[in-house]
Order: structure tokens, then sequence, then C-alpha cells
């Protein structure tokens, strides 16, 4: 297999880097100046490995893609920053990133500030900090930074180059949301948005739902499992019925787990509500499992179809479906079926889909072993000519 010059790759391999001596094996062979990607995710990175690794980072002039997940397994949090230190002082100042990922890795509030000047000059469109248990206090702190980039390009008369932000499971609670809404609101320019499972509940959903209106491009929102009503305030569900109608490039939203209604509320969600004027024409995925939907909201879907023109798959498992309800799941299932989509109202009905994608792949596997390789097509034609060949020797 030849290897790709561009992208060092060293995922996976489980390797306990300590010293630059360990590093350097790694890196023979590559040209920093050639490098685009930079992949060390699976491998724990201590300090001095780290600034070998900076000082390959640093001659590169083509980097795109810096992924840095899950480097400081088993690390002391004592050696956390100092590495990562390294790390993002090498590629703060690369104008060519695209990507900088930092999911996986358990920084908390004792090992975020290494990431300021990275996050607070940052040319890069994506920001991956998934799983880094930060906390409403590096929440804020994270928050504030990529704030104040978008402050900084706005006094050079510059658009923000950022583009897409997942951070997710990071307890970032009521205590950070606010910070993070104003941190979207500065930017503007955002669009995909990833904050599932947060422990965000109504007063942060609310502002959210002001920070992320700003962002009249954004196509992709993930909420999942954060809480809109808890103790009877609705203050968080009006919050994003009047927000969603500015989000019309939006075509996957993602709120599933979030208490949309209350148990026994027969009321239609206000933001759901909002979808049927028809301002959300780009949504193709729509995504509402276990909300306590019921009866009234399958029924004012089945009758708003024609307002989600582009949907086609929606996803509706672990509400209140009843014989009540099946009528009505029936006709949005026609009108799904028609458009070549799918609604997922059962639990067994995801699974079905699963089952019928793994067969699929199967066949694929098959055909694809059946298919003779062009050499081998010829190596079976030279057999078939010398085969003739040597049917017309004959040996006196």
């Amino acid at each position: 297999m030849v290897r790709d010059t561009k992208i060092l790759d060293i995922r996976g391999r489980t390797l306990k880097l300590n010293t630059a001596a360990d590093v350097v094996p790694l890196l023979e062979g590559f040209d920093p100046t050639l490098i685009e990607e930079v992949h060390l995710g699976g491998n724990t990175i201590g300090i001095e490995a780290a600034r070998e690794f900076a000082n390959f980072l640093e001659k590169t002039q083509n980097l795109k893609v810096a992924d840095f997940a899950d480097i400081f397994t088993g690390r002391l949090i004592s050696e956390i920053p100092d590495a990562l230190k390294a790390l993002c002082d090498a590629v703060e100042h690369k104008t060519t990133l695209v990507e900088i990922n930092l999911s996986d890795n358990a920084f908390g509030v004792r090992s975020v500030e290494p990431l300021r000047n990275l996050l607070e000059h940052n040319h890069f469109e994506i920001l991956r900090l998934n799983n880094n248990g930060l906390g409403p206090e590096a929440g804020i702190m994270i928050a504030n930074w990529l704030k104040r980039a978008a402050e900084l390009s706005k006094e050079k008369g510059l658009t923000s180059n950022l583009k897409t932000v997942i951070c997710g499971r990071n307890r970032l609670e009521n205590g950070s949301a606010s910070a993070w809404a104003d941190a979207f609101a500065e930017h503007g320019t955002l669009v995909e948005v990833r904050l599932p499972q947060n422990a965000i509940w109504t007063e942060g959903i609310h502002a959210l739902a002001e920070g992320l209106s700003k962002c009249p491009n954004l196509r992709y929102l993930d909420l999942q499992d954060n809480t809109f009503i808890k103790d009877g305030s609705k203050a968080a569900v009006d919050a994003w019925a009047h927000a969603l109608p500015k989000m019309s490039a939006l075509e996957t939203l993602i709120f599933s787990d979030c208490v949309l209604s209350e148990e026994g509320d027969d009321e239609v969600p206000p933001p759901l509500q909002k979808l049927a004027e028809g301002l959300n024409q780009n949504l193709v995925t729509l995504v509402l499992q276990n909300n306590n939907l019921n009866a009234s909201t399958f029924r004012f879907f089945s009758n708003s179809m024609t307002s989600l023109p582009k949907l086609r798959r929606l996803e509706l498992q672990w509400n209140d479906v009843d014989e009540e309800s099946e009528e009505d799941i029936d006709a949005i299932r026609l009108i799904m079926k028609q458009r070549s989509g799918k609604v997922f109202a059962y639990e067994e009905e995801e699974e079905e889909e699963e089952e019928e994608e793994e067969e699929e792949e199967g066949e694929v596997e098959v055909v694809e072993e059946q298919v003779p390789s062009e050499e081998a097509r010829k190596l079976e034609g030279d057999v078939n000519t010398l085969s003739d060949i040597m049917s017309k020797v004959t040996i006196h």
C-alpha cells in the first residue's frame, strides 16, 4: 500500500509516546512542507513527545486538519497543559487550517487555558470539542475566547471563518449556555452546531435560541438530550418558536429527548407549530424522539407535510403513539413514501432499517468478490489462448 505523503496518521495504534525519541521514527519519510493532515488520536502523548510533534507541525505550510482527539489517556492532569500548549501553539498561526479536533480529552477547567490563543485567533472553520469534561466554568472560558475571535475579525473588517462547532457531552449546563449563545451570535456565520447531552435546561435553552437565531445560514442543529421544559416553564419552547422561522436554511434539526411537551399535554409544541408556517422549507431531517408527543402532534404533522416539502426523514419513536394516532401515522408514512422518505414511529422500524442496510452492504461485498479484476480477466484470456495453441500442437 502506497503511503499518502500529505497525511500523517497514527490513529488507533495505542502507542505510549513519552520522549522525542519515541516520536522521531513516526515522522521519518514525511516532509512537513507537504503535510495537509495530522491525526494523532488513539495514542497517549507526554510533554516531550508533544513538543517533538510540535516542532514538526511548525514547519508545515499547507496544514488543513489538526486532529488531536484522544491523545492523553492515562496521563497525569499535570502533564496535559504543557503537552496541549505545545501542540496548540504550533498550529495557532496556520492560516490554512480548516479543522481542529480536540475531542475525547479530559481537559476540565484545569487544562483549557492552553487553548486560549488558538481559539481567540482562530483561522479554522471546524471546531470539535466533544466529550472533554468541561463543565460550566471551562465552557464559559471557551465560549468567551470564541466570541473574542469574532470581535477581532470584525475589528479587522473581516468575516469570521468559523462554520462548525461540535461541543457535546461536556456538562455545559445553564451556567455557560448564555456565554455560548453570545459567541454564536457574534460569529453569525455558523452552518452546523451540535451541543447534545450538556444538561442545559430551560433558561439556557432560551438563551441559545436567541443566540443561534443570529445565524441565518445554520443548516444542522443538534440539541439532543437537553431540557426545554422544566418545572412547568415553557419560556424555552416559546423562544424556539420565535427562533426557528429565522433559520430558513435549516436542513437537519435534532430535538430528541428535549421535553418539548409535558406528559399529558395535548398542545402541539410551539416550535413544531411554527414549522407549519412554511418558513423552514429546506428541512430534510427532523428528529423528535422521546418528547411526550401525542395524538394531537401526529395529526398536526399529517395535515402539515406540505409546509415541509423537502422532509425525507421524520423520527418520532418513544412518544405516545396509540391506536388513535395510527391513522395519522399511516397518512404521514404514505406522504413520505411518495417522497422516497421514511417516518419512524416505532422502535422496531429503525431496527428493521439497520438490518436492511446491513443486508445491502453484505450484497455489495458479495458482488464485489464475484467481479474479477482487469488483471484477472487478462490472465484468463491468456490462459485460454495458450490452451487453444496447445490443442493444435502434435508431438511425434
